[in-house]
């Protein structure tokens, strides 16, 4: 009797020690759940604030630099090179002489202009001569006849009419050779001046025979060599052929198609950043001129940006990257481009062209609020908001369909993501 009764104890204290571990152990479960239930509803969201700040949109072009000056030199008349001076590869200053030709009958011009000058200028000194001469005879011949034509006018039948008569025939003969004496003289000065212009015609002539460097250079290809006939430059005979090319690489011009799309945009002094891909750099530079017309082939505008290289570190053909940035607004109300849903154009909008969209808005209470915003500018990675947000305020980024108004959240910088992102996988 007394074994039943001990062995009833022990089963009605199992069945308490199990019912009780079945309480603790469903209230454990209604905990874990709460928890589970209060971390969900509290999830963790990138958020980022609405700040002030310059907007812009970027444009990435290939182009090519080239000289800034690239000249074929010819040989304004025909002859043979007697000398070279220069080869590929030769760095030259303006006024340097090239080569120099040798033409035998442009020297035998020049001591005929020579020889005719000198012919013409002793022309004049006999036409002077022969002036003074007739000045004088004038002047003796109308003085003779002054003194006969006083004297037969002062008393009646002194002199006879004949002699005042000869006398006046005599004084306008001596005038005539004086006015003829004079047309000498002015002919042999015009004579002189022709002589003077061929001369000097034939010393110009004669001067091209030294072909010259026209600006600071180098050249970059030699097509003659001694004892070349070269013909002149300004003949039409497709045997003109350069004596030399003459580059200009202290300056190099960065030539860049603009597309249409951009080239209203394009401004001269507009500044833009040159990534040179052979020299692994960024150069800056500034837009330098424009076509001011589009290419109807490729619908692009030619745009030139000049860079100094007096150390010759930019090469001719080089190929290199530029960014030009337009379309800029400072200060003005910014959201990161991932935070926005747009929703189409709204004619109503304060500035008539706004675009309409939608943000999710984390308040003060970390509350989800959904806010109807007018958008302007979109730049490269934020966009300018005209209505509906604040300075300062928490935007969600990224599309969160999981998300519902009033629920509460946990922000977390879109910064201070990233940078746990990256020491993860640094560890990692």
């Amino acid at each position: 009797m007394m074994q039943k009764r001990n062995l009833l104890v022990v089963l009605v204290a199992v069945a308490a020690v199990a019912l009780g571990g079945w309480y603790w152990l469903g209230r454990a479960n209604e905990a874990a759940q709460a928890r589970a239930t209060a971390d969900a509803a509290q999830v963790s969201v990138p958020v980022a604030q609405v700040r002030r700040g310059d907007v812009s949109d970027t444009l990435k072009i290939a182009g090519a630099f080239k000289p800034f000056q690239d000249v074929e030199i010819h040989a304004k008349v025909a002859g043979y090179i007697r000398n070279i001076y220069v080869d590929v590869g030769s760095h030259v200053k303006e006024g340097q002489v090239l080569a120099v030709l040798e033409v035998p009958e442009l020297a035998a011009q020049v001591t005929g202009a020579e020889a005719a000058r000198r012919a013409a200028q002793q022309q004049i000194q006999r036409a002077q001569g022969d002036l003074e001469r007739a000045r004088s005879a004038h002047a003796a011949a109308h003085s003779a006849y002054t003194r006969l034509k006083q004297a037969a006018d002062s008393r009646a039948g002194l002199v006879a009419q004949q002699e005042v008569d000869d006398s006046q025939a005599k004084d306008l003969e001596a005038e005539g050779q004086m006015s003829a004496a004079q047309a000498s003289l002015s002919a042999a000065q015009q004579q002189f001046e022709v002589a003077q212009a061929n001369e000097k015609q034939a010393n110009a002539m004669s001067a091209y025979t030294r072909i010259v460097a026209p600006f600071d250079g180098v050249v970059t290809v030699r097509s003659a060599d001694t004892g070349t006939l070269v013909a002149a430059g300004t003949s039409e005979s497709t045997q003109a052929i350069p004596v030399v090319r003459l580059a200009q690489y202290s300056v190099l011009r960065l030539v860049l198609p603009i597309p249409e799309s951009v080239s209203a945009q394009i401004r001269v002094g507009q500044a833009m950043t040159v990534r040179v891909q052979a020299l692994n750099q960024d150069i800056t530079g500034k837009v330098s001129r424009f076509a001011d017309a589009l290419n109807e082939q490729t619908r692009t505008m030619e745009t030139e940006v000049d860079f100094p290289n007096a150390d010759n570190h930019l090469l001719p053909g080089m190929y290199a990257e530029a960014t030009i940035t337009y379309n800029q607004q400072h200060n003005v109300l910014t959201i990161p481009l991932e935070a926005v849903q747009h929703e189409g154009n709204d004619s109503s909008s304060d500035k008539g062209n706004g675009k309409r969209g939608s943000v999710l808005v984390v308040n003060a209470q970390n509350e989800v609020e959904r806010r109807q915003v007018t958008l302007g500018h979109e730049g490269d990675s934020r966009v300018v908001v005209l209505t509906g947000l604040a300075d300062g305020e928490r935007v969600i980024l990224g599309a969160r369909s999981d998300l519902r108004p009033g629920q509460t959240v946990v922000p977390k910088e879109a910064g201070s993501i990233t940078s746990a992102i990256h020491r993860e996988r640094a560890n990692a």
